[in-house]
């Protein structure tokens, strides 16, 4: 296995999906190298399955700058590391199974592999539209992030996706072979939740980086508490976007009204998903959207703002688990909360519903067995 990251020292749903990954492996018999960046203190137990053997290839180094973007020199680090590793060690593993970002690391996997030995298998959480990297970085250097994914997508590999969106992307982008599209990254249960009737409070929950568009949320926030009567907020998270969160409460007069508390543990986060009105997803690029299968998980619907690198709308049933605002505009992003609002506890005994008829689908268990099973099929 191969991430820079790694769960619990970095939050995210390919932080979870990486570590799940290799402790199953581990505990179905089979010899797991993680293969990382450090993350913790030297001489720290790493926080794993002790059958997973942990082997950082670069120092601890920050991941993001100040705004919340990715910085380039880890990725740089983590592809020389990697390279170095494969050619002493890479004959020694069946499969290398890595993500596809930050891109340096599978270039080097690829390069390695064309010396034969394992099989090359790769998640692509997201594949970046030529607008989306020029945004990101800039011209130059967008131009060549854009080419440096293309260059990835054309190696030999064994593909998953977790959304159609990117999987069309990565055919577009010249991948020879098929694609398979992961519909599970849920580790919950699969029953049908119990529902009940819920609180007036929209919930956002999510690192807080520019990409979420937690701004986005306030303002509609502005214009629904003025239709919604007793509506309140509450924006669970943290990161580089803190402190324009907080002022945005403040511009628009909601200290009230709206809640900003930071990261808060598992059990409280769990009720508030259960009693909310609604789970805020502002995103204008999801690779996936977990939040929105968790929250239907617990009887909640959600409103998802939908854009052209957004691929949590695939996983909304208009009017059934939730509803889709059609632009990144506040008015729009109200109208949607009062649409989940007005739905009442028929939208919440629909989401159940739904999750109920999706749940084996959309669980991590089986995402894990149909990629357990790639592994026993002869290399593309």
């Amino acid at each position: 296995m191969m991430y820079d990251c790694l769960f619990p020292y970095t939050v995210g749903g390919a932080e979870r999906w990486y570590r799940d990954l290799a402790e199953r492996l581990a505990a179905d018999g089979h010899e797991v190298t993680y293969v990382t960046l450090r993350q913790w203190e030297r001489g720290e137990r790493v926080d794993l399955d002790p059958r997973v053997r942990v082997l950082s290839v670069g120092p601890r180094m920050g991941l993001y700058t100040t705004s919340g973007r990715r910085r380039i020199l880890p990725p740089l680090v983590f592809g020389l590391g990697v390279l170095l590793h494969l050619l002493r060690r890479g004959r020694r593993y069946d499969v290398v199974h890595t993500c596809s970002f930050p891109y340096f690391s599978l270039l080097a996997a690829g390069l390695v592999r064309a010396l034969g030995g394992y099989e090359l298998v790769v998640d692509w959480f997201e594949v970046w539209s030529r607008s989306y990297w020029l945004g990101y970085l800039g011209g130059v250097s967008g131009r060549v992030g854009a080419l440096v994914q293309r260059l990835c997508a054309r190696i030999p590999q064994r593909t998953f996706c977790f959304s159609q969106l990117h999987a069309a992307r990565l055919r577009d982008e010249g991948l020879r072979g098929p694609v398979t599209v992961l519909r599970g990254l849920y580790a919950g249960a699969t029953e049908r939740p119990e529902v009940h009737g819920a609180d007036p409070v929209v919930l956002f929950a999510g690192r807080l980086i520019p990409e979420k568009q937690v701004t986005l949320g306030v303002g509609a926030m502005a214009i629904a508490v003025a239709r919604i009567e007793g509506l309140r907020g509450e924006f669970l998270g943290d990161g580089p976007e803190r402190d324009v969160l907080a002022r945005a409460i403040v511009d628009h007069g909601l200290q009230e009204t709206v809640s900003a508390p930071g990261f808060v543990d598992s059990d409280v986060l769990d009720a508030e998903m259960r009693r909310a009105l609604c789970m805020l997803l502002t995103s204008r690029r999801e690779g996936y959207g977990l939040v929105v299968v968790e929250a239907a998980a617990r009887g909640t619907p959600s409103v998802v703002v939908a854009g052209e690198d957004n691929a949590a709308t695939e996983l909304i049933e208009e009017g059934v688990n939730g509803t889709i605002a059609p632009s990144a505009d506040p008015q729009a992003v109200a109208d949607a909360i009062v649409r989940v609002h007005e739905g009442g506890i028929a939208m919440r005994e629909s989401t159940a519903d739904w999750y109920a008829r999706n749940a084996e689908t959309l669980s991590l268990e089986h995402s894990l067995a149909l990629v357990l099973e790639s592994y026993s099929v002869a290399p593309v």
